[in-house]
């Protein structure tokens, strides 16, 4: 097809789009039903022209009108009408709890896999007590044999803020080596939950040995049921990226990768938020002995709540009824 039969077949079309989009963006709403499906059906039209146009005539004024339509067509039909939420809101309201939901087989992983190394980590722990030292500093054990818990002087360490601002990068760097660790094939994700599985079972059975349980349950009751949680989760995102890699089952494997990868990501981000929380929690609320063990364990039960809500909100799509 020569350029003159190309230009002469395609304006009618041209016209017609110019003409129907011009009367949608001037009032939208007078547009009936078949005048909107027949822009629909001419933006897509203009689509393969343009395509068409920029391989076979480069530079040209229809090439150039073309883009010009194609763009101002995507730039109506693809535009914010401003009845869907913000961004934001429309993370908090659905991407999130939706995206977690889809993840819970991996997190589900994560959890009984946590759950039975700190079994095992007390288990062991309790029969063979030198076990701790793998998890405690010499420092800390001998302390726990003069009757001191070691948290009971984290507050004289450093002032709250500082304690909080440490805290929160730590507790974001293990969150953090928990999601990327599935890069790994999934195993730097299951290495964290082992590890912070056995290290919880096992300071748990030192403080036993020496009747400093229920010290150390009141200074975690705070901020610990939100924070293994962020663990979990976090490893469960990482393990799934890891499965994807593995496993791609009926899809391509790049594109299953690829929407692994995304899911993974937006679950991590949504526990960043959380993490900060944690940080104030635990540098500010944790180490005071001037607040109660049951006020504590109030505020752990109440941020753990909040978070496990959030995680099953039903994620309503955009635009359903209510």
């Amino acid at each position: 097809m020569d350029y003159r039969r190309f230009v002469e077949m395609r304006e009618p079309a041209c016209d017609e789009f110019k003409d129907l989009l011009d009367r949608a963006e001037r009032s939208p709403r007078r547009l009936g039903h078949a005048e909107l499906e027949r822009l629909s059906v001419l933006y897509r039209q203009l689509l393969h022209d343009h395509s068409l146009a920029a391989a076979r005539f480069p530079g040209t004024g229809m090439a150039r009108r073309l883009r010009r339509l194609v763009l101002e067509g995507t730039h109506f039909l693809q535009a914010d009408t401003g009845e869907s939420l913000p961004r934001l809101g429309r993370f908090i309201g659905h991407t999130f709890p939706v995206t977690l939901r889809r993840l819970a087989p991996d997190i589900g992983i994560a959890l009984a896999l946590f759950a039975v190394a700190a079994l095992f980590g007390f288990t062991l722990t309790t029969m063979e007590p030198a076990l701790a030292s793998t998890f405690l500093p010499l420092v800390y054990l001998e302390g726990l044999e003069q009757g001191k818990l070691w948290t009971e002087s984290i507050f004289a360490i450093a002032p709250g803020s500082i304690l909080s601002g440490q805290i929160a990068t730590n507790n974001l760097s293990v969150a953090l080596t928990a999601w990327a660790g599935g890069a790994l094939a999934g195993l730097g994700s299951l290495w964290v939950t082992l590890f912070n599985g056995l290290m919880l079972g096992s300071v748990f059975a030192a403080t036993a040995r020496y009747g400093l349980a229920d010290r150390l349950f009141e200074f975690i009751a705070a901020h610990g049921p939100l924070e293994l949680s962020l663990i979990i989760v976090s490893a469960g995102a990482g393990l799934h990226l890891g499965r994807a890699m593995i496993s791609a089952g009926d899809e391509p494997r790049g594109q299953r990768l690829r929407k692994a990868a995304i899911d993974s990501l937006l679950v991590v981000l949504g526990c960043l938020p959380w993490i900060l929380v944690l940080g104030f929690v635990e540098g500010y609320i944790s180490p005071r002995d001037e607040i109660d063990a049951s006020a504590k364990l109030v505020v752990g039960l109440l941020l753990e709540a909040a978070f496990l809500a959030w995680a099953v909100l039903p994620g309503r799509k955009v635009g359903a009824a209510p």
